[in-house]
C-alpha cells in the first residue's frame, strides 16, 4: 500500500510526540491539517492519545492549557488547520508563555508555492505568535521520494493529469528523521528541558495535497526508538543555588521580612516562610497558601501605613499580580526586594525595585534552628486574626440572610471543597474574594487560574481541561467564575458527544456586569459624581441582561439557579455527573461602597 507524504509526515509526527509523553491532543476541525487529524484519530483508535475535538480554536487552545495544567505541566498538542484558525490560539498561548505551560501548537499551512498567490485560507503564519513561543519552526511539506518524484518538484500537476504515486510507508518512515529531530527540539523547549524555562512551542506545518489516505492505514509506526532515533536535549542540571549565595544571609532585615507568594509560586515559598518565621503573603494560586505564617486579608492590612512601614524586606515566589496594595510594597524604596525566579524567563519585579534575583533557595535557609516566634510576627498574626474575624462576621449566614453576596459565595464554596478538589477560579473579582476568604473555614482547596496575563479568556474551556486531567489523578474540580468572563468563553460548554466525558460544577456570580471597575478608580470617580453614572455603568459596567438558564439548554449542559448561601453548599456537596452550572445572582450597585467599608474595618480592627 501507498500513502501521500502528508499523511506519512503526519503519522511519523503524532507517533513521535507520543513517545515524548504527549498523553492528549486537542483537534479544531479543518481541511488543510486533515493529515493530522487522520495521525490523532488513528493514535485515538489505538489508545496512545486522548482525543479531545472542539470547533472554536480560541476554546481548543484554553482547553490544551487547562489539561496541562491540571496534570502538573505535561505537554499537550493543538492541532488547527491554517488562516485565522491559527490566530484564534493566541489569547492560549499568550496565557501558556506567561504561566509556563508545555503547549504544542500544531498549525497546518499551505506549501510555500502557494503562499502570497491569494491561495484561500493562507497568510503569513510564519512567526505568527513572536516572542511568546519557546521554539518555532516552519516545517516544508513533505515530498515524494526521488525515485517518482515529478520533474518540477512543487509545481501542482495541470488539473486532469493523473495523481503521482506516493510513496510505500515503510521508505517514507527512514526520511523523516529531520522532522523528528524537529519534533525532539520542540518538545524539549517547551519542557524547558534545558532553560528551566518552559513554555509554547510552535510547528507550522506545511501540507501538499493529496491529504487524505487513499485506503485503510495499515498500522501505526513503531512506538519503540530506532537506532539513531533523535531523543529530546538532556536537561541542564544547574545547581538550585549557585555559590555566590551559598549562604543563608539575606541582605536587609530578616527580623522585618515577609514571603509574597504569587502565582505558581510553589510550597517552597510556605516552607521557607514557616522556617524562618516570617509573614506569609499568599494568593490563592501560589501552591503555597495555609499553615502558621498566612496572613488573612494581607492586601487590605497594608492599607495601614503602620504595618505596611514595618515591613523591610520581600522575597517574593511566583508572579503575584492581584494587589495593588503588594505591588506598592515591592515598590517601595524602603524596601529591600528578593526575587526568587527559576529557570532562564523574566523575573517579577513590575515596580523595577528588586535589589537580588535569585535562581533558587538556599537549603541552609530551611534549616533554622526552633525559635520564638518574633515580636514582628506575632503583630503580623494578630491583625490577620481580627481581620479573619471581620471577614467572618459580613460573610456568615446571618450577615447575608437578605441574599448573598460575592465575597460570601466565594467563602461557602471554599468552605465546601478539601483537599481532594480543585478549583478554577476566574479573574477579576472572584479571585480577589477568594484570596480574602480563603483559609477562614479550613485549609480548601488547591486552586488554579490563569494569572499569567490575568485575563477573562478561555476560562471555560481552562476548567474543562483541568477537569479532565483532574479526573485521572482522582481529583474532583469545581470552577468560581464571573458572570462576564463566564459569558466570554460560554462556547467552552460546547462538546461534542463524542467527546471525553467530564465532571465540572461551575458557579457562576452574576451581578450583570463588571463589578470589578467599580472597586477601582472608575467606580470611585462614579460615586463622587466627576464620572457621570451612566458613563461608568456603560463602559465599565457593561450590563448585559443574558439568560443564563436558557443559554445553558442550548449547549445541553444543567443549569440551576440557588438564592442563598445553605442551597448553595448543599449543591456543591451533592455528587455531579457532566458539566452543571450553578447561578448565583447578587446586587452589584453597593460594590463600591462595600469594598471601602470593608477595608476601613479590616484596618480599624488591625490594632495597628
Amino acid at each position: 500500500m501507498t500513502i501521500p507524504p502528508a499523511v506519512t509526515a503526519a503519522r511519523t509526527l503524532i507517533a513521535d510526540l507520543v513517545t515524548r509523553g504527549v498523553r492528549d491532543v486537542v483537534l479544531a476541525p479543518g481541511s488543510r491539517s486533515a493529515p493530522l487529524a487522520y495521525a490523532v484519530a488513528e493514535a485515538a483508535d489505538a489508545g496512545r492519545v486522548t482525543l479531545h475535538v472542539r470547533i472554536d480554536e480560541r476554546a481548543a487552545g484554553f482547553l490544551a492549557l487547562g489539561l496541562s495544567k491540571g496534570s502538573e505541566g505535561m505537554p499537550v498538542a493543538v492541532v488547527t488547520t491554517s488562516g485565522t484558525a491559527v490566530a484564534n490560539l493566541h489569547p492560549a498561548v499568550l496565557e501558556a508563555n506567561h504561566t509556563g505551560l508545555p503547549l504544542i501548537l500544531l498549525t497546518a499551512d499551505r506549501p510555500h508555492e502557494l503562499r502570497g498567490t491569494g491561495a484561500s485560507q493562507t497568510t503569513d503564519q510564519v512567526g505568527i505568535f513572536g516572542s511568546a513561543v519557546r521554539f518555532a519552526a516552519d516545517v516544508p511539506a513533505p515530498v515524494l521520494s526521488s525515485s517518482d518524484e515529478p520533474a518540477s518538484p512543487g509545481v501542482r500537476a495541470p488539473e486532469g493529469a493523473p495523481a503521482p504515486v506516493s510513496e510505500p510507508a515503510s521508505a517514507a518512515a527512514s526520511r523523516f528523521a529531520d522532522l523528528r529531530h524537529i519534533a525532539g527540539r520542540a518538545v524539549s523547549a517547551a519542557l524547558g528541558l534545558r532553560s528551566g524555562y518552559p513554555g509554547p512551542v510552535h510547528l507550522n506545518l506545511a501540507f501538499r495535497e493529496p491529504l487524505a489516505p487513499s485506503a485503510a492505514l495499515p498500522g501505526l509506526p513503531a512506538e519503540t526508538a530506532q537506532e539513531g532515533y533523535p531523543k529530546p536535549d538532556p536537561p541542564l542540571v544547574v545547581p538550585a543555588v549557585l555559590e555566590h549565595f551559598g549562604s543563608p544571609a539575606l541582605p536587609g532585615d530578616a527580623a522585618r521580612t515577609v514571603v509574597v507568594a504569587g502565582d505558581g509560586a510553589g510550597p517552597e515559598a510556605r516552607q521557607l516562610a514557616e522556617a524562618q518565621g516570617w509573614p506569609l503573603f499568599a494568593e490563592p494560586s501560589s501552591g503555597a497558601t495555609g499553615g502558621p505564617n498566612a496572613i488573612a486579608a494581607y492586601r487590605l492590612l497594608l492599607g495601614s501605613d503602620e504595618l505596611a512601614e514595618s515591613v523591610e524586606q520581600v522575597v517574593v515566589f511566583g508572579l503575584p499580580t492581584l494587589s495593588r496594595p503588594v505591588q506598592r510594597l515591592l515598590g517601595s524604596p524602603s524596601v529591600t526586594v528578593t526575587v526568587v525566579a527559576p529557570g532562564a524567563g523574566p523575573w517579577p519585579d513590575a515596580a523595577r525595585n528588586a535589589a537580588v534575583v535569585l535562581p533558587g533557595v538556599a537549603p541552609a535557609w530551611f534549616e533554622v534552628p526552633a525559635q520564638q516566634p518574633s515580636q514582628f510576627l506575632e503583630r503580623w498574626r494578630a491583625a490577620g486574626a481580627r481581620a479573619a474575624r471581620v471577614l467572618d462576621d459580613v460573610t456568615s449566614d446571618e450577615a447575608v440572610a437578605g441574599g448573598p453576596t460575592a465575597l460570601s459565595v466565594a467563602r461557602a464554596v471554599a468552605a465546601v471543597l478539601g483537599p481532594d478538589d480543585l478549583l478554577v477560579v476566574g479573574s477579576s473579582n472572584p479571585v480577589r474574594d477568594l484570596e480574602l476568604v480563603l483559609g477562614l473555614d479550613g485549609p480548601g482547596p488547591a486552586v488554579l487560574a490563569n494569572r499569567g496575563l490575568a485575563g477573562i479568556d478561555g476560562t471555560v474551556s481552562t476548567a474543562v481541561g483541568v477537569g479532565l486531567s483532574a479526573a485521572r489523578r482522582g481529583l474532583r474540580t469545581r470552577a468560581l467564575l464571573g458572570d462576564l468572563t463566564f459569558l466570554h468563553d460560554v462556547g467552552g460548554l460546547l462538546r461534542g458527544p463524542d467527546e471525553p466525558p467530564v465532571d465540572l460544577e461551575i458557579v457562576v456570580v452574576n451581578d450583570d456586569g463588571g463589578s470589578i471597575f467599580a472597586t477601582l478608580e472608575h467606580g470611585a470617580l462614579a460615586a463622587s459624581g466627576v464620572a457621570a453614572s451612566a458613563t461608568f455603568e456603560r463602559v465599565f459596567g457593561t450590563p448585559h441582561g443574558s439568560n443564563l438558564a436558557q443559554l445553558c439548554a442550548g449547549y445541553g449542559v444543567d443549569h440551576q439557579i440557588v438564592k442563598d448561601i445553605p442551597t448553595l453548599r448543599h449543591a456543591l456537596q451533592a455528587p455531579s455527573h457532566g458539566v452543571q452550572v450553578i447561578e448565583v445572582q447578587v446586587p452589584r450597585a453597593d460594590r463600591y461602597a462595600e469594598s471601602r467599608d470593608l477595608a476601613r474595618r479590616v484596618v480599624g480592627a488591625s490594632g495597628a
